[in-house]
């Protein structure tokens, strides 16, 4: 494997992730892709559940190997004396630790931030849970589903007259895998003015409020609830998905006046731009029946390929709606590289997910997929200092 090399951004940071699932080891991840380097510290016994998570090749858990990229993985029971100790000297070496165990866990455990900024006072130890360190849910088993829950995601996702809909993948947890980066990146810029490490104190059910907008500003100033209106929008229209002659769907947004009144052109429907009420998005939005129907007709009328051409000449925003296979083909993720192959020495060449962003002068780089179970212990604690009597010890133990 090749290790991280100077010309990363993050080439000398060190990571210990010791979360499970996906908020925390996502952050890990996106700091591994830019040279950060991560030692994935799993139970001897129960390894990290998306190993499982989702369908598998010849055994292999394929989720995982897009989690797990970049990482070395060791095992280590932390609830153990050996592995106590173990962690100890691993986070003298560390800058960052990412865990998302249950308040108070590692505390059990004796190691907690006391011990642990004990042992480096220059670490920054990120906690990520669903309800954070404090208050009266802190303690409660969460996962992102009861974020997209709990923060109005759901409410307003669905059609007006539908249930409430939750995601069909991990929306919450991605969100907060990702500012979790930022917060860990944020406190090492702390560290570099001060030398000092910190705590950061990530909740999953906050970021995705961030996300979601001003609904608890309308809501506070103008007592305002954001009702659910399906693939519409209050804020403007035409905005939702239209049917194809050839079966295909797209989707159109008209968020610029500009761009509202093109469309309206291109369907052959102009006299709606003299309407009083196509003057601003939101009054558009009081009449979507009208704009949904004349760019609905007009669609249903030629195919997704036709659509598209038309719209790009009268450059409207549109785009066709895509599944997976769709966006393996599609020539601007090929352009952007954004669907790359990666060597998997256990399934031969993978196609996943690239970098999350391009830098000009210091690019991230994906290095190796996710790594086997334990499959780097012995050489991570051998180059800590450990002898083979020392690992023999912690096996015997069960630390290991």
């Amino acid at each position: 494997m090749t290790e991280t090399t100077t010309t990363t951004p993050l080439s000398g940071l060190r990571v210990l992730d010791l979360a499970t699932l996906f908020a925390g080891p996502l952050a890990a991840t996106m700091l591994g892709d830019f040279g950060a380097e991560v030692i994935k510290v799993e139970h001897p016994a129960k390894p990290d559940p998306s190993r499982g998570h989702g369908p598998s090749k010849d055994g292999v858990g394929l989720w995982w190997k897009l989690l797990g990229r970049n990482k070395r993985t060791i095992t280590l029971d932390l609830s153990t004396p050996g592995g106590h100790d173990t962690l100890l000297r691993l986070a003298a070496t560390a800058d960052v630790i990412i865990e998302n165990f249950r308040p108070g866990t590692l505390e059990k455990w004796d190691l907690g931030w006391a011990e642990l900024s004990a042992a480096n006072p220059k670490l920054v130890l990120a906690r990520v849970t669903a309800f954070g360190q404090f208050g009266p849910y802190a303690h409660r088993p969460g996962f992102g589903t009861l974020a997209e829950a709990m923060s109005g995601f759901a409410a307003i996702t669905g059609e007006p007259d539908a249930p409430p809909t939750l995601p069909p993948f991990g929306l919450a947890d991605s969100i907060a895998g990702l500012a979790t980066a930022y917060a860990v990146m944020t406190a090492l810029a702390a560290r570099d003015r001060t030398g000092e490490g910190q705590v950061v104190d990530m909740a999953i059910i906050e970021p995705i409020l961030t996300a979601l907008g001003p609904q608890p500003l309308w809501y506070d100033q103008l007592g305002h609830v954001q009702p659910r209106t399906g693939n519409r929008s209050q804020n403007n229209a035409p905005r939702n998905t239209y049917r194809t002659a050839d079966g295909s769907w797209v989707a159109v947004s008209t968020s610029a006046q500009s761009i509202a009144e093109r469309v309206m052109r291109l369907v052959g429907r102009p006299e709606l731009i003299d309407e009083p009420w196509f003057a601003t998005g939101a009054d558009r939005a009081r009449h979507a029946d009208v704009l949904d129907a004349a760019v609905g007709d007009w669609i249903a009328q030629r195919s997704r390929s036709e659509v598209l051409a038309a719209f790009e000449k009268a450059e409207a925003a549109v785009a066709p709606i895509q599944d997976v296979r769709d966006v393996m083909t599609d020539p601007q993720y090929q352009a952007l590289d954004t669907i790359t192959t990666v060597d998997d020495p256990e399934l031969g060449p993978l196609r996943m997910q690239n970098v999350l962003f391009r830098l000009s002068a210091t690019p991230g780089a994906i290095r190796w997929p996710g790594r086997p179970h334990g499959a780097d212990t012995d050489t991570v604690l051998t180059e800590l200092g450990l002898t083979e009597t020392e690992l023999s010890t912690l096996r015997e133990e069960g630390a290991l």
